[in-house]
């Protein structure tokens, strides 16, 4: 019997490279398609590329990201985030095949005391959320066959993230400030690309309705990004690195164009009941990428 043939969208993302790496152990063929086959701001582009690869399942990772950025460019992020999604989903339904979609917790306002349900209104407070949302929206519209993961703060050896920011800042600084009155769950990408693997084979396994629909993904525990960074300090430490204290500060004395969300903690406890996947604890995450990076 041949592998379960996945297409992940985005070929340099931290989830498709990510899912690229543990393609192998994990017993699945992993096809990462991106620019130039496939553009997202190119609908056209979208189905050709993807019924090459010939998949089982379609994994949805491409996406703007810059969230700063997008609060000037927001036709890029709509036209990438809402109309590529959308056309994603598009295209999975045509080759008849589950679509995964990957989204954010910035679809939330921050508001909630609590963590966020899946059933928690949404309320995005900059365009890279409302974009997110857009696409979320234009994925359900598209196919049934969909499961949309929400996903936050996350981390990999790969890009540009936090975690690698705080390791190169680092290397020259004794000192950092960095907020800490938002709170979330840091999620490993690569926690993130087994659980999508993982879910890919139950959907293409299964028609059971109950794989279908709106999830948490998230690492287990939370933080705020000064606890995160104190953790990747004290990870680095382990491998010679000098320590760096670091000092909490409130979002407002780090200013930003986009206001970020206050609570980003996205409950997975609908996850772990569906389809029993639960990502390790963040520290321990944390401490395995620092390796990867350190080590």
């Amino acid at each position: 019997m041949s592998p379960l043939r996945i297409a992940v969208t985005g070929k340099e993302g931290q989830v498709a490279r990510s899912m690229i790496a543990l393609g192998p152990d994990m017993g699945v063929e992993i096809i990462a398609v991106g620019r130039p086959d496939v553009d997202l701001q190119n609908p056209a582009s979208i189905l050709p590329a993807l019924e090459a690869a010939r998949p089982d399942a379609i994994v949805s990772a491409a996406a703007y990201t810059a969230v700063d950025k997008a609060e000037t460019e927001k036709d890029a992020a709509f036209a990438i985030n809402g109309a590529g999604a959308g056309a994603v989903a598009h295209a999975a339904r045509a080759l008849g095949v589950p679509v995964l979609h990957l989204s954010t917790d910035y679809v939330f306002d921050g508001s909630k005391a609590e963590r966020y349900l899946e059933t928690d209104p949404t309320g995005p407070t900059s365009v890279y959320g409302a974009s997110k949302l857009e696409g979320e929206r234009q994925v359900a519209a598209a196919t049934d066959d969909h499961a949309i993961f929400r996903t936050a703060w996350v981390y990999s050896p790969y890009g540009a993230n936090f975690l690698k920011t705080m390791l190169r800042l680092g290397e020259t600084r004794d000192a950092l400030s960095v907020v800490g009155d938002q709170f979330g769950c840091p999620t490993s990408a690569e926690d993130i690309a087994r659980g999508m693997i993982l879910a890919a084979q139950t959907m293409v396994e299964s028609d059971d309705a109950r794989y279908r629909g709106v999830f948490h993904l998230t690492g287990s525990g939370e933080a705020n990004w000064a606890d995160f960074a104190r953790e990747i300090f004290s990870c680095a430490e382990g491998f010679g690195r000098k320590p760096v204290t670091v000092t909490a500060i409130t979002s407002d004395q780090y200013p930003s164009p986009v206001k970020r969300p206050a609570n980003s903690r996205l409950s997975s406890e609908k996850l772990q009941q569906i389809y029993g996947i639960v990502l390790p604890p963040w520290r321990q995450s944390t401490a395995k990428v620092v390796a990867t990076l350190l080590g």
